[in-house]
């Protein structure tokens, strides 16, 4: 069985909430949450890519 790599689920779990948040921007017709959320949800996500990049980098 495979380790788990919690930092990096906490990030997923983190974007997946930042996502989920911009449904509720969007019911409350916000737009500036809309964009604050969804921004962040891609800053996020784009970061722990990078981590991903790197570390799968530094093991070949």
């Amino acid at each position: 069985m495979k380790n788990i790599n919690f930092p990096m689920l906490l990030l997923a779990i983190l974007v997946i909430s930042l996502f989920a948040a911009v449904g509720v921007g969007i019911a409350l017709r916000n737009i500036w949450l809309i964009l604050l959320f969804l921004i962040a949800g891609f800053l996020v996500m784009g970061y722990g890519i990078s981590l991903k990049r790197k570390k799968s980098d530094s093991v070949s």
